[in-house]
């Protein structure tokens, strides 16, 4: 196990080591005719995974032979910690990029409060100790400060691709290479049967994440980001960037109404459906077939 207390550096922006995207074509691995009854494909043609819409093997085959190793960034803090860290790492074990070297970055602010968790062979976890930098009265803030120098100081250097969660979620089934991407994000499934006008984006022109009337694509839950670690360390940078301006303007817009106005402004190449952050508290529509990851608000 591998435990670091983060000192502050100077930020450097860097060139991710691939780009695989550019390799595997979507056609050996897609098929968006497969479900009709749901949304597969983006109007600027990034592919959005439901059951049946992929082919496990095929990206079996390309990304055995790469040998990757995915990252998997979570914070684990005060309650959260109690309430979910057990069985969100053990579930994560299990379902979590089956049959490749993963590694799990936890983030917290007690590293002795943590529960000892043996993992499957190809897996391990890095733990750092968060740091307040006292840059913002905001824990989120701290949380992103620290991420942000991990990405740069380990992560770019160790992972080809990398996700960051939430952590009261629970994987109840795989979760798979078929996520992977450049840019990746997560449809809301509290929002994904609503209308468009209904969509709860940052409607006030004075903040960085503004998305006027009339425009967006579809609405993201933060629970899951993952792509690149340049992807997700720009998004990172972005969103520090945002919160200072908006603090600056006397407002305070959700971390969820940045990462919109991001990925609004920068389309992701690959999008997860409902299918893969699901709220067990609604009633199951017909569209969901296997819910992949059980999120508990």
């Amino acid at each position: 196990i591998y435990v670091e207390w983060l000192t502050p550096k100077i930020i450097f922006l860097f060139v991710s080591r691939n780009d695989d995207e550019k390799v595997l074509q979507l056609s050996d691995w897609f098929d968006p005719t497969k479900r009709p009854d749901v949304i597969t494909l983006t109007n600027w043609l990034a592919p959005i995974i439901w059951e049946g819409t992929y082919k496990r093997q095929v990206l079996e085959r390309y990304y055995k032979q790469l040998n990757i190793t995915i990252g998997l960034a979570v914070f684990s803090t005060g309650r959260f910690t109690d309430w979910y860290f057990e069985e969100f790492l053990e579930s994560a074990d299990k379902h979590f990029m089956v049959g490749y070297n993963v590694i799990f970055y936890i983030f917290t602010d007690d590293i002795n409060s943590l529960p000892t968790i043996n993992l499957s062979p190809l897996r391990t976890y890095k733990l750092f100790n968060l740091i307040n930098y006292g840059t913002w009265p905001s824990i989120i803030i701290r949380n992103m400060e620290n991420f942000q120098m991990v990405l740069i100081e380990h992560i770019q250097y160790e992972v080809d691709f990398v996700f960051t969660m939430d952590i009261n979620q629970i994987f109840q089934s795989d979760f798979g290479v078929e996520t992977l991407g450049s840019s990746v994000a997560q449809l809301h499934a509290w929002w994904y049967f609503q209308k468009p006008s209904h969509l709860p984006y940052e409607r006030r022109t004075e903040s960085a994440a503004f998305i006027p009337f009339g425009q967006g694509d579809f609405y993201y839950h933060s629970a899951i980001l993952g792509g690149t670690p340049h992807y997700v360390l720009a998004f990172t940078t972005h969103y520090l960037l945002g919160f200072a301006h908006d603090i600056e303007n006397d407002l305070n817009s959700p971390y969820e109404s940045h990462l919109n106005k991001y990925l609004f402004v920068n389309k992701p190449t690959k999008l997860l459906s409902p299918e893969y952050n699901w709220d067990p508290k609604f009633k199951t529509p017909p569209q969901i077939r296997y819910v992949k990851i059980a999120f508990q608000p």
